[in-house]
């Protein structure tokens, strides 16, 4: 696997279509059809067609109905230049030579058509835990993802690993992922971290954590 975050991404080694425009955005070479992030377009040159990507069969469009997992995508065709970003979110690339990688849905920004997917859930987390339902995809070509701030690459090999769940942003689908509580008393009577349960990570691949547990609601306050 390569990627911007491991240094290993050689654009005269790889297909050209993927590639940032700078740290916030992503610019596809579009010739043919691209799979994409629902409203991540933020200018485009040439000829396209934006339309809704349905799930792709019953048993994604139940997961998806039953757990809210994966942003909701758009196939755009056509030719010329695409660009995509996502609320000025850090764009990392990945380039899979058939493999799998394992993506927080809310983090997904664009991947190439022949790429295959599927929603999974995280072992040992029941029906009712929000957050811990990801998105799997699989075969040779660009997913690019998107990450709140500097993120940091975990190797899960060197030692036990664990993440927030909404701060995991993609990891090697190899790995075993399981649920880790922490919960005390003094959660049970208002007294808790805040930090009661995380992903468990095994395996020997990585973790890519980005600096920050998803979007917070500024405060605010309603008038008499």
């Amino acid at each position: 696997m390569r990627s911007s975050v491991f240094a290993n991404l050689d654009a005269g080694q790889l297909p050209g279509n993927f590639a940032t425009q700078n740290s916030k955005m992503l610019r596809v070479d579009l010739r043919g059809e691209v799979l994409a992030r629902q409203g991540s377009m933020v200018a485009f040159q040439g000829q396209m067609n934006f339309d809704y990507e349905g799930s792709g069969g019953v048993g994604r469009f139940l997961k998806k109905m039953v757990t809210g997992e994966g942003a909701p995508l758009m196939r755009v065709q056509g030719q010329g230049l695409l660009y995509l970003a996502h609320e000025a979110d850090d764009v990392h690339l990945f380039y899979l030579e058939n493999e799998a990688l394992t993506v927080n849905g809310s983090n997904l920004l664009a991947f190439d058509p022949q790429l295959t997917w599927d929603i999974q859930r995280v072992q040992g987390a029941g029906m009712a835990t929000g957050g811990l339902f990801n998105t799997t995809i699989r075969g040779t070509g660009w997913v690019a993802v998107t990450a709140h701030g500097t993120p940091v690459v975990l190797d899960t090999s060197r030692m036990p690993t664990f993440a927030d769940a909404q701060a995991a942003v993609c990891w090697s689908a190899n790995l075993q992922v399981g649920v880790n509580r922490t919960v005390k008393l003094g959660a049970l009577i208002g007294r808790g971290s805040g930090e009661a349960m995380q992903l468990a990570f095994r395996g020997s691949g990585f973790v890519l954590v980005q600096a920050s547990e998803g979007a917070t609601v500024p405060a605010h306050s309603h008038g008499n």
